[in-house]
């Protein structure tokens, strides 16, 4: 399932580590520059989930030393690591959600990737931070779309520094609160999960209110 969406395909809800709930919008594919510079761009939107049309344009400029680390150009190689990337920017409060909006330069670079273990990383998670991870993730995904929520995908495991094997670890642990019920690698959220609503939005509006007050902070 691409993230990209092509209108018949169900959206698949992105959760950030504080609490976001995300869907992301990729113009696939990369494409080179024309300007004479050697790199290659993609244009995509991220959309703020549950919110009045909030978004954050972003243009994802390709660094030289990941193209080389990258099988291909590929949505199957490299649309993983490119949301992470892009979730890590939400994260560390470097995007802007707003109604309207020009394109924000994003660099996806190497900063994100271990050459000693060849591998992405994005930040070692707890197993309780993943866990809050896992049930704000069937939450949005029930919320939002419904249907059954895939919790073994592997942009996940990459996001917080795991295997998917150790997600159903600590989806097992979630199932075991009665929160939610598992299918092999998928889950469906229980009413329990259901009723924690004024929660887990509550947790999204602190999230957006001290994204909006550091940016708020830097236009003075």
């Amino acid at each position: 399932m691409s993230a990209a969406g092509n209108g018949n395909e169900q959206k698949k809800i992105y959760v950030t580590l504080t609490g976001l709930p995300l869907s992301f919008h990729l113009q696939w594919p990369f494409r080179k520059s024309t300007s004479g510079a050697d790199f290659f761009f993609l244009h995509g939107d991220i959309r703020l989930e549950n919110s009045a049309g909030l978004h954050a344009p972003v243009a994802v400029n390709l660094s030289a030393t990941v193209r080389e680390v990258l099988p291909s150009l590929e949505p199957k190689d490299v649309e993983n690591p490119l949301i992470d990337a892009l979730r890590k920017e939400v994260d560390r409060r470097q995007l802007e959600f707003v109604k309207s909006g020009k394109l924000v330069p994003v660099q996806f670079s190497s900063r994100h990737y271990d050459f000693k273990h060849n591998k992405w990383v994005f930040g070692k998670a707890s197993n309780e931070e993943i866990a809050l991870l896992v049930a704000r993730k069937v939450y949005w995904q029930t919320r939002l779309e419904g249907g059954k929520v895939w919790i073994a995908d592997p942009a996940e495991a990459m996001y917080v520094e795991t295997s998917p094997e150790h997600l159903l670890e600590i989806a097992q642990k979630v199932e075991a609160k009665g929160l939610i019920t598992l299918d092999g690698e998928w889950a469906t959220a229980n009413p329990s999960l259901m009723e924690q609503a004024s929660k887990f939005e509550a947790d999204m509006r602190a999230a957006l209110e001290e994204l909006e007050k550091k940016h708020a902070f830097e236009r003075g």
